[in-house]
């Protein structure tokens, strides 16, 4: 490895980051992570810090999953790749297809897509939703809805159904025909409802109001997250996806679930959709399905949605998406051992209890630190803090003073997230109860620092 002061020196020379400005980047270089254990990580300048950001959302195993690293190793040396093209595949994606579908069998999800990320996840499900209707002879449902403040992806489609700005604006114009509804968002919504079952409602309402106004044998599908990640966390109550599935099949449109977050237990629930007790036509999965160890994605299609394309005789049903790395002997391999070890673990049951306590504590420091506008989480390990400058009128904390507080953060020993106002958390759900102490001391001295 080079030296310490080489990589600080050539940090952002070279190099532009996703999701920064790279003005930026050369004022403030980023950290540099340099080594990773257990759900520990390691700078450049041999600081240790709890990862309470898990990677992205998907080092749910932590950076010691030996059983999934063997794997790849091993697949190195038997097949390094092979395509799954039309007419040929390799045995590892065959038994991953068989044992997916055992584990999503309780959502209703049956067959699968492979896939090389999250963003292609999202883009082949709202592909897949389309070419669908045109198998059954509805060409003109072309059309997607989906929820402010959600995320799903960068790719052309993917972001034209993101409901933030931040992702949208310097791209557009994006594609036609998607249209955004209010999110069940009870710190911030246009109804000025602090109630969350009363704001599920209204929403749900302003949902059927957008598709009797776009005509509902124009739309495709609606998509959105189980649970709201980059937005700023955001959990709806327990009746908005339900009523979501019930309104989508009333209009004949399709439900895509867009997983990459929420999937393998994150919520303490294995699916963020079984969470909710619901069954979408189709489910978009990624990160935790290889602990980010390898760059691998899937979309789970339900029998129902399978049925039409199998069943096709005119030719319609051939699927004309797919990417070279779909299905790759080496991330099968990862997922196959990385599935194996989630649920040999109980993840999902470590996360519901360590999210229980995270969420409590941070309830906690919001009763001691006045820069905490609102508390939000308390499904599974998926928690944000929303810091604001004042409390009555909610106005958003500057970004230097966030700065200080994940900087302050840091140096106590633990990683979090900024975006935006909101501090994110998204440990892996390995943590103990030792584990969550420590992040809730560390975020107590960056927010004493203010």
């Amino acid at each position: 490895m080079k030296t310490s002061n080489y990589l600080k020196e050539n940090n952002a020379k070279r190099l532009w980051h996703p999701m920064a400005h790279p003005a930026e980047s050369l004022a403030s270089p980023p950290d540099i992570i340099v080594e990773g254990e257990g759900v520990e990580i390691v700078d450049v300048d041999g600081h240790r810090l709890l990862d309470a950001v898990g990677g992205l959302w998907n080092v749910n195993l932590g950076y010691s999953c030996e059983p999934v690293k063997k794997a790849i190793a091993a697949q190195l040396d038997r097949l390094p790749y092979y395509s799954i093209f039309r007419g040929t595949t390799n045995d590892n994606v065959i038994e991953l297809s068989e044992m997916l579908a055992e584990f999503f069998a309780p959502d209703g999800l049956s067959r699968a897509f492979f896939t090389s990320g999250g963003s292609d996840s999202v883009e082949i499900a709202l592909r897949l939703a389309r070419q669908y209707h045109k198998i059954r002879g509805e060409a003109g449902r072309v059309k997607f809805l989906s929820l402010k403040k959600g995320y799903h992806g960068t790719h052309t489609l993917g972001a034209s159904v993101n409901g933030n700005s931040n992702f949208r604006t310097q791209y557009e114009p994006l594609m036609p025909g998607c249209f955004h509804t209010p999110a069940p968002y009870t710190y911030r919504n246009p109804f000025n409802e602090s109630d969350p079952e009363r704001l599920a409602q209204l929403c749900l309402a302003a949902v059927e109001d957008e598709i009797k106004f776009q005509d509902p044998s124009t739309i495709a599908a609606f998509i959105m997250e189980p649970v709201l990640g980059a937005g700023g966390v955001i959990p709806p109550h327990k009746s908005f996806m339900p009523g979501l599935r019930a309104i989508c099949s009333k209009y004949g449109i399709l439900l895509i679930a867009d997983e990459v977050i929420t999937a393998f237990g994150r919520t303490g629930s294995w699916t963020g959709s079984r969470h909710w007790g619901v069954q979408p036509d189709l489910l978009c999965s990624a990160k935790a399905i290889t602990n980010g160890y390898f760059p691998f994605g899937a979309v789970m299609v339900s029998d129902a949605v399978a049925e039409v394309f199998e069943k096709d005789t005119s030719g319609k049903g051939a699927i004309g998406s797919g990417y070279t790395y779909s299905g790759h002997p080496v991330g099968a391999a990862a997922a196959i051992a990385c599935l194996k070890e989630t649920e040999r673990l109980q993840v999902a049951t470590n996360a519901a209890s360590r999210g229980d306590e995270l969420f409590a504590g941070l309830q906690a420091l919001m009763t001691k630190h006045g820069a905490i506008g609102d508390v939000r989480g308390g499904e599974g390990l998926m928690c944000a803090l929303e810091l604001v400058s004042d409390r009555g009128s909610k106005a958003p904390i500057d970004k230097k003073s966030i700065g200080k507080v994940h900087r302050v953060t840091y140096e106590a020993g633990v990683m979090v997230r900024v975006s935006g106002n909101n501090i994110i958390l998204s440990p892996p759900l390995i943590i103990t109860a030792t584990d969550v102490a420590k992040i809730l001391s560390a975020l107590d001295a960056g927010l004493a620092a203010l």
